[in-house]
């Protein structure tokens, strides 16, 4: 349900914003970042051994949240001053609950259980080799969102 809420919400971010200059690097940096999340999400499910039903369930809201969230957000723009003080203070409202959603998620419930898992506590040289690859995703997303 968070990475649902999450995806609508920075949907709703991209949908209000009106700047092409805004709008051109959020879509490339948005556009990344769900697709790799999709792939960590699938990784869940898929681990997770859910029905097919389920699964695909789980997928198709997954797909269809982001559009969900611009289209209601290029809604709400159409009704309001983009560059008011109000307008900027929603957008960045909505931009920190995105994040800490999706923090917390990832922390929480990805991260944590492989991290946590007798695979990877058995075995120290996993160990390294995750803890490297996730400074090194965190690294590459920090140089994306600084370019973004």
């Amino acid at each position: 349900m968070g990475i649902v809420s999450h995806s609508v919400i920075i949907g709703l971010s991209l949908g209000v914003s009106q700047s092409p200059c805004t709008i051109e690097p959020l879509v490339a940096a948005l556009s990344f970042h769900q697709f790799f999340e999709g792939f960590a999400l699938g990784g869940c499910i898929s681990e997770a051994q859910f029905k097919n039903f389920s699964a695909l369930l789980m997928a198709f809201f997954f797909a269809i949240t982001t559009p969900v969230g611009i289209a209601m957000g290029a809604g709400i723009a159409s009704f309001y001053n983009a560059n008011s003080p109000r307008a900027l203070v929603v957008e960045g409202i909505l931009d920190s609950m995105s994040s800490g959603i999706l923090i917390y998620m990832a922390l929480v419930d990805l991260i944590a259980a492989d991290f946590l898992s007798r695979r990877m506590s058995c075995n120290p040289r996993l160990q390294v080799c995750s803890y490297v690859a996730l400074f090194f995703g965190a690294i590459a997303m920090s140089a994306l969102a600084i370019w973004a």
